[in-house]
């Protein structure tokens, strides 16, 4: 593989994310990397593709600022770029939840290494909580996990209360990266939760280096490969196919943009249904044309990398 896709987070200040974001964006343009990237006064959080010396050079250079020193990237080999774009924007959470007030730097949940979680993940007093969207965990999860009904990570404070039953129990707090742990753990022990814990490195870093063992399905990711394979070990098919529920793990958006759901979908209903996920949705009048893949670009003739910058000035039409 000549590219790497790197996945990384830092809660850490940073005094001036404005500067810093301008200062970052002309990085990763040096670098030819393209990907998501999130700047806060809170930290810094990305997921990035590039070739292997690129993205070398990027991690060098990241972890060269005291701030992000302790920084770990989750390293994944790819064909090509996993990303059309680059964005480097400023929010005001690196992961947005809305508690902008918990540092997870200052207090958050136990980490636990992959070998740690996998040693402590079937003990009797413990419960593994699955703080992802449904989709996500509908997708692939752990053994055994408490999942929470929720369409985004935002809502994952007013679900609190639904896991007062498990305040006696050590709670193993897990996500995509690790980053959403850093804030669920946190808020869990503000709620009175007294055992909170957290898969560092989230699952893809288990899946690195544990094998993946006893995660059932795929994981769902944030970029042009949707769900990528985690178990090595003992892998299974959880998710069923949206329209005739055979076992698929095909993740697929909805080709009708008014819907745009998330949903597995296998081979033979994405040829059937043209990409939509119901016969309703094949039939309404803005249905994307499908090509097999069910993943939709957003298409902007105007785009250019250094979009963002202060020095740039779009194109006259």
């Amino acid at each position: 593989m000549d590219y790497h896709v790197l996945l990384y987070y830092c809660y850490t200040p940073i005094a001036d994310p404005e500067q810093f974001r301008e200062e970052h964006h002309r990085l990763c343009l040096r670098l030819n990397l393209r990907g998501r990237i999130i700047v806060a006064p809170e930290g810094l959080n990305g997921t990035v593709s590039g070739t292997v010396a690129d993205c070398a050079e990027y991690m060098r250079e990241v972890k060269a600022d005291p701030r992000f020193a302790a920084l770990e990237f989750k390293i994944e080999d790819a064909p090509a770029h996993t990303f059309q774009k680059l964005h480097v924007r400023v929010k005001p959470e690196i992961v947005h939840v809305g508690l902008p007030h918990i540092k997870p730097y200052e207090r958050t949940g136990i980490h636990l290494s992959p070998q740690e979680f996998k040693a402590l993940k079937d003990q009797d007093d413990v419960v593994v909580l699955d703080v992802r969207s449904d989709y996500e965990h509908e997708l692939g999860r752990f053994k055994n996990a408490v999942t929470l009904d929720i369409e985004n990570f935002r809502e994952f404070p007013d679900k609190v209360a639904e896991l007062e039953q498990y305040k006696g129990k050590k709670v193993l707090t897990y996500c995509t990266g690790g980053i959403k742990c850093e804030k669920a753990s946190a808020f869990l022990l503000e709620q009175g939760f007294e055992d909170v814990y957290q898969l560092h490195g989230g699952i893809i870093k288990y899946g690195l280096e544990a094998g993946g063992e006893d995660f059932d399905g795929k994981c769902y990711v944030f970029d042009g490969r949707v769900a990528v394979d985690v178990n090595s070990v003992n892998p299974t098919v959880i998710s069923q196919c949206h329209h005739c529920h055979t076992p698929s793990d095909r993740m697929v958006n909805c080709a009708n943009p008014t819907c745009n759901a998330h949903v597995p979908l296998c081979e033979a209903c994405g040829q059937q249904l043209e990409g939509a996920c119901s016969v309703a949705c094949q039939e309404h009048p803005a249905k994307r044309p499908y090509d097999g893949t069910g993943t939709y670009p957003k298409i902007s003739n105007h785009y250019r990398p250094e979009q963002g910058l202060i020095s740039y000035r779009a194109p006259v039409k």
